[in-house]
């Protein structure tokens, strides 16, 4: 009988398989078989142009460990218990239960099987266009080859370093895995490691000869990235971005992130994106945000901004009131900052009137609802403003584009990086040239990254809560500002910024787990012992 399983395990695939002695030994007629669906040089490169969709879609789910993360990492509030998202918002933290049949299960297992499959169908599609080349066929040029296998590289490197990010382990599939085989389960280190190979390759193929050596290679047909027609330099700047997100990204503590190879970030980051990188999304694309452009636009608990990370724009003195208020009183108070990301005006009514309605005007992302869409919460999740970036593309049946890696982003890295690495004036330039456009204050030559850099409390951004009592605050620090540019130019952008960053500058709420277990399912499929998510963050920056 024919040995296939085309899948990782797919969570349940194998678990019904494993009554056989031979638990490969058996037709899995839920499964393709790979050298059928993969037959034909149009077949493959069909393949191919659908795997991005896959990848984009899993991100954006709103059932996924991505939502939850947003809850964790204070990008978020919610009230409502969907998606867990009630569950995660509550403080003191819990553990995430990866026991059997526990209320998160759903989401916990959708981006880890997700992205699994998309790996070992990246993979697969490799290993067909191998086997064309092999025999001296080809999908149509020698630069059609080299488009779509580069692609391949670019997708099984975006699922791999996504499942790193958000996992502490993962089965790592790469083009010399066969088809048939079940990887075992690899730390969240070496998963990483491999998606930054893969990125690698596609880089590598992309820039090879036979790139350009005839017809239909780049740019990138328009739905292979919805909406985008991506040169070759474009892509290879694109995937470069990816490398400085999962490299700096993957760091579970402080010590872990002052340990990541900063040279490689910056040389990756100042070579990606130059501009924001978006993809159309809605209509008839089969391209969605599903969470980001549609469930945050709900009323009546489904999202707010938290003062606790987001009040750190206040000038007028709110949000040290609001801090040293007893965490369960604190209630919705007016933040009143020169970030022109936000409404402006010394009152409720005046901010609501610079933003009236969802979409709002170019620049700012933030609105302070109106009164009759407040839901009172209790505790450190009460607040007046929504996150309404995509307010217009909301209005339009969530049709338009989502930013999908920004260009600040990308400069944050870099600036990140020249901070570790005592370059302060090159960080200084990066995130002066943000604020600039955001109606902040610049930061002097400053001669250390974490001592404030003004004592002016009637205009510096962000304000810091301070130690030991963290009932106050100060201005921030050079780095502190690098830190408030990157969180609101990513909140609601990419995949697991928030959580990344705050779990690596130790900026975490106390007892927040900073990683997901393989979730129980597979754990089962693959007759291993399943366990909860117990690493667990201490106290951070701010004393939450």
């Amino acid at each position: 009988m024919r040995k296939h399983v085309s899948t990782i395990v797919t969570s349940g695939a194998l678990l019904g398989l494993t009554a056989c002695g031979d638990n490969l030994n058996v037709t899995n007629l839920n499964n393709p078989d790979v050298a059928r669906a993969y037959a034909t040089p149009a077949g493959v490169e069909g393949v191919v142009a659908g795997l991005g969709v896959q990848v984009f879609n899993t991100q954006r789910a709103t059932e996924s460990v991505n939502t939850q993360a947003k809850i964790l990492a204070g990008e978020s509030f919610a009230s409502v218990a969907n998606f867990g998202m009630a569950a995660r918002a509550q403080i003191p933290r819990s553990l995430i239960s990866n026991e059997l049949g526990n209320d998160n299960q759903v989401g916990n297992l959708a981006n880890f099987n997700q992205f699994s499959r998309v790996s070992r169908t990246a993979a697969n599609a490799i290993q067909a266009i191998n086997r064309l080349q092999s025999s001296g066929s080809t999908i149509g040029s020698p630069a059609q080859d080299a488009r779509a296998k580069s692609f391949a590289f670019f997708i099984l490197g975006q699922a791999l370093g996504n499942l790193s990010l958000a996992y502490d382990s993962a089965a790592i599939v790469t083009p010399a895995v066969p088809s048939d085989q079940v990887p075992g389960l690899s730390g969240a280190a070496a998963v990483n490691a491999a998606a930054l190979a893969m990125l690698d390759s596609a880089i590598a193929i992309a820039n090879s000869a036979n790139a350009t050596n005839g017809a239909n290679g780049f740019p990138l047909p328009t739905n292979w990235i919805n909406g985008q027609s991506v040169t070759r330099e474009q892509y290879v700047r694109l995937a470069r971005s990816y490398k400085a997100r999962f490299r700096a990204g993957l760091a579970r503590t402080p010590a872990q992130r002052q340990a990541v190879n900063w040279n490689e970030v910056i040389a990756d980051a100042t070579n990606g994106v130059t501009t924001d990188f978006t993809v159309n999304v809605g209509g008839s694309s089969g391209w969605s945000a599903s969470f980001d452009l549609t469930q945050i636009y709900v009323v009546g608990g489904w999202h707010s901004m938290s003062p606790q990370y987001y009040g750190m724009a206040d000038v007028s003195g709110g949000y040290d009131a609001w801090l040293a208020t007893a965490r369960d009183s604190r209630r919705a108070f007016l933040i009143v900052t020169p970030d022109r990301r936000w409404p402006q005006g010394a009152t409720r009514a005046a901010q609501q009137a610079s933003n009236p309605n969802v979409a709002p005007p170019a620049g700012m992302y933030v609105r302070n609802r109106p009164n009759g869409e407040d839901v009172p919460l209790s505790g450190y999740g009460d607040s007046w403003y929504d996150h309404r970036r995509y307010g217009a593309a909301n209005l339009a049946a969530s049709t338009g584009p989502y930013v999908e890696i920004s260009a600040t982003e990308m400069a944050m890295l870099a600036a990140e990086g020249h901070i570790r690495g005592n370059n302060l004036p090159a960080a200084i330039t990066l995130v002066n040239a943000s604020r600039a456009r955001n109606g902040l204050d610049a930061i002097p030559a400053v001669t250390s990254a974490t001592a404030p850099y003004s004592t002016n409390k009637s205009t510096c951004v962000p304000q810091v809560p301070q130690a030991p009592n963290f009932t106050s605050t100060a201005c921030g620090s050079l780095l502190e500002a690098m830190k408030w540019e990157k969180r609101m130019e990513t909140a609601f952008t990419g995949y697991f910024i928030w959580f990344s960053d705050n779990r690596g500058w130790g900026d975490m709420v106390e007892g927040t787990t900073v990683e997901w277990p393989v979730p129980y399912q597979e754990m089962q499929a693959r007759q291993q012992v399943y366990y909860n998510g117990t690493n667990r963050a201490a106290r951070g920056t701010y004393g939450f």
